[in-house]
């Protein structure tokens, strides 16, 4: 057994409990559970007590001799971040692609030129598992030294059975080898593969028929995700593949409404996906229906920002009574960053949200996105201790002083995977050993 870990003086403890249950939106999202000189107590990776540290010091007595002190004076101490939407597995890099869109190529020009997901897809067809697995810890420390404690991760850059198969059994493994939690979602209608261009409901079929159900079987993946968008996946193709994922038990996701108004946020909405992304274009019916469903808009805005769009209407889903949750997009070609500070400050920026509503998107509605808001998103009893000591002493410091990492030390179930030494060095340019 541990010691027991006792973090105190928090100059802010964000707990973001709430009496809401169920991802909040409107005024919700902004209830931060916040305390002053406020204190974690934490054994076994789980945290025990929650209160100032005058409390925690009466409930445990004696016993704060025992333990590991965290003296968090003058800093910010938050949940975990989590990141409810990534394509963190891939191979290879498509640098050269940011260098064609300033020269004036749009995503879908260098995606119909062979470029884009074609490109991703080729090199990670390409790659071994091994390979795979090392790029992504790379990317998986990363997180850690941003805050991030949990993650999703899509397939979607094999588009055949072996590579969505071998991006899965990636996610898998990674659960064994790292500390991060990813949680796997299934999106084999990421993009029509070139050799079906032109037979697009064959590519469907070939999906519902023979990758979903092994996906199924071998308990690959917990969501199904489509790109519903023009010249990708119809609306009508869209359903089919995300009903036959709910007969396998696999829960709705889905891209949608980012390249124009497509009818996406209103299929999300349909078919009771727990979440719809990007959403750039969403129609005001399409934010309407999401509302009344209860759908979770997970809104990207550094994917905006990389392709120079304008980014999601968050405030006005938010005003709508849309709970959101933020990401950052993690991938290759329209959003390379693990920087979970950057999208909360973007949030602020270019989405109008407030800082508390950022913290909330990155944190507990964020874990409501995945269906994992039992175990982590807020600092509260019975959960795991996910914790982010930042150095700043308050929730709005941390949005306002925006584009500089913040983060001074990082707990995942209760080990300490950052440290504010450790954190220079990754700044330095160094890979951070694994615990």
């Amino acid at each position: 057994m541990t010691k027991p870990i006792w973090i105190k003086h928090a100059a802010q403890l964000a707990t973001l409990a709430s009496d809401v249950k169920g991802a909040r939106s409107k005024e919700a999202m902004s209830e931060l559970g916040l305390i002053e000189d406020g204190s974690l107590w934490i054994e076994d990776g789980i945290i025990q007590a929650v209160g100032t540290t005058e409390e925690i010091e009466k409930l445990y007595g004696d016993k704060v001799k025992e333990a590991e002190v965290v003296d968090a004076a003058g800093h910010l101490v938050t949940p975990g971040l989590v990141d409810p939407h990534t394509h963190v597995v891939f191979g290879g890099s498509r640098a050269r692609e940011f260098e064609m869109r300033l020269e004036g190529a749009t995503y879908m020009d260098i995606m119909n030129a062979g470029g884009g997901i074609h490109a991703t897809t080729r090199m990670t067809r390409e790659a071994s598992e091994e390979e795979l697995i090392e790029q992504t810890i790379r990317r998986l420390d990363s997180f850690f030294t941003h805050g991030v404690t949990t993650i999703e991760g899509k397939s979607g850059y094999g588009m055949n059975m072996e590579t969505e198969l071998k991006q899965l059994r990636v996610m898998k493994k990674l659960k064994e080898k790292h500390l991060m939690d990813i949680v796997p979602t299934f999106m084999g209608a990421h993009a029509v593969p070139t050799d079906y261009k032109g037979r697009e409901d064959e590519f469907v079929d070939h999906l519902i028929n023979d990758m979903l159900p092994v996906v199924a079987e071998e308990k690959l993946a917990e969501f199904n995700d489509v790109f519903c968008e023009k010249d990708v996946f119809t609306p009508e193709q869209s359903e089919r593949v995300l009903e036959a994922g709910k007969k396998h038990g696999l829960i709705p996701k889905i891209h949608a409404d980012e390249i124009a108004p497509y009818g996406g946020a209103e299929l999300a909405a349909k078919v009771g996906a727990v979440s719809a992304e990007h959403l750039l274009k969403a129609s005001d019916e399409g934010i309407e229906a999401m509302a009344k469903a209860g759908t979770i808009a997970c809104l990207l805005p550094a994917t905006a920002l990389y392709l120079r769009e304008e980014a999601a209407k968050g405030r006005q889903m938010i005003d709508a009574g849309v709970p959101v949750a933020i990401s950052t997009d993690c991938n290759p070609g329209s959003s390379p960053t693990t920087s979970m500070p950057l999208v909360m400050n973007l949030a602020c920026i270019s989405m109008r949200m407030t800082p508390a509503e950022a913290l909330t998107a990155a944190t507990y509605n964020a874990a409501c996105a995945i269906n994992r808001e039992q175990q982590v998103g807020s600092l509260e009893v019975g959960k795991q201790a996910d914790v982010v000591l930042w150095n700043v002493k308050t929730y709005q410091e941390l949005q306002y002083l925006f584009g500089v990492n913040h983060v001074n030390s990082v707990w995942k179930k209760g080990i300490q995977v950052v440290a504010s030494d450790e954190l220079a060095a990754a700044n330095a340019g160094m890979v951070l050993e694994r615990s």
